[in-house]
């Protein structure tokens, strides 16, 4: 998971999913948040460990946009439920994602299969 933070809490959140590699893919990422999601979600939110999958990523402003996000990633660590069209360009949810709410009750690496598998199989 990577987001884009304004004063410790994210104005966006770029989400990722475990492919059947353990290699962590970016899947979509939410419209804007609201101030008041945007607390809640950083209260949840720590920083990345070196070496985080999506160093090396470049994340667009809006889909066919050159204008790249400044970043802050975070451990990929914390579920999210979004809700989201289901159109798929190149593994990635091509519309931006709603955010619902954090799932506390779900665990990434144990509750949420890999990336092509389970209910929803196609990105996310």
């Amino acid at each position: 998971m990577a987001a884009f933070f304004a004063e410790g809490c994210p104005g966006l959140i770029v989400l990722g999913r475990h492919d059947t590699g353990g290699r962590l893919c970016a899947v979509g990422r939410t419209v804007p948040l609201r101030p008041d999601v945007s607390r809640q979600v950083g209260e949840h939110l720590a920083a990345a460990d070196p070496g985080h999958p999506f160093e090396v990523v470049r994340f667009t402003a809006s889909w066919g946009s050159g204008d790249v996000l400044d970043v802050t990633l975070v451990r990929p660590d914390v579920v999210a439920k979004v809700s989201a069209d289901r159109a798929v360009d190149q593994g990635v949810l091509r519309h931006p994602l709603r955010f619902r709410r954090i799932r506390l009750d779900v665990t990434a690496g144990d509750d949420v299969p890999p990336l092509g598998q389970g209910p929803v199989a196609a990105a996310g």
